[in-house]
């Protein structure tokens, strides 16, 4: 009768946090954690976090930079609405009308036509084909 040799089973890989700073890896039970106000942060499924950037670091001192640089950071109301209005545009259901898209956004007409003109000021300039 011949023995199976035992297979060394992989370990289970250690859940991993990275530094929003330094980039650096550590465990996710060492990470220190905060929102900060962006306006240029939404995501779906979570609308009440909209214009809110959840910063994660190795340590309070990094933290504490990225708690600065988003401070000093300017929070523009239309960069918030051009990004709800692009993530209304990037579901699988198109957006047809003007009233539609307020529907889905939650803003208003005027809003709606202050964020399209934020977000073509702000297209990237260059060669145009």
């Amino acid at each position: 009768m011949r023995r199976r040799k035992k297979r060394a089973r992989a370990a289970a890989p250690l859940p991993l946090e990275l530094c929003d700073l330094c980039g650096v890896t550590f465990p996710v039970d060492e990470a220190v954690c905060a929102y900060v106000p962006d306006s240029s942060a939404v995501q779906p499924g979570r609308e009440w976090f909209d214009g809110l950037r959840l910063l994660t670091a190795c340590g309070e001192e990094h933290l504490a930079v990225l708690r600065e640089k988003y401070r000093l950071r300017p929070f523009v109301q239309e960069e918030l609405w051009a990004a709800k209005i692009d993530r209304a545009l990037s579901t699988d259901t198109p957006v047809l009308t003007m009233s539609q898209l307020g529907c889905r956004t939650g803003l208003h007409e005027p809003e709606i036509r202050r964020a399209i003109a934020w977000h073509n000021a702000h297209l990237p300039r260059g060669p145009r084909p």
